[in-house]
């Protein structure tokens, strides 16, 4: 899994690609949470380039959302398609995320 982070001002755009399982969610976890410590809590993750979610990432994900929404941020998820997005309409994530297309 290739993750890649932009931050402006405001929010944190993450860029994953590849399949994501437990090893890779716990990195990202990492990474993710140093944004919340550094103060951020707006997050954009752009899942056109992800073929693969364990349940470990999709808990992660969930994780993250849990942590931004009492400090009024959110999580977008964009670009999923395929397995990825049928997994989230599935679990019904599709209602927890904002997705875009």
């Amino acid at each position: 899994m290739e993750i890649t982070t932009n931050v402006n001002e405001k929010e944190v755009i993450v860029t994953l690609a590849g399949s994501m399982y437990v090893e890779d969610a716990a990195v990202l976890r990492e990474k993710l949470m140093g944004f919340i410590e550094s103060g951020y809590k707006q997050f954009i993750i752009n899942l056109h380039n992800v073929d693969y979610i364990d349940s470990s990432g999709l808990g992660v994900l969930v994780a993250i959302q849990k942590k931004v929404l009492p400090k009024e941020g959110h999580v977008t998820l964009t670009g999923a398609k395929g397995v990825v997005k049928e997994l989230f309409e599935l679990t019904r994530l599709n209602k927890v995320f904002t997705m875009q297309p």
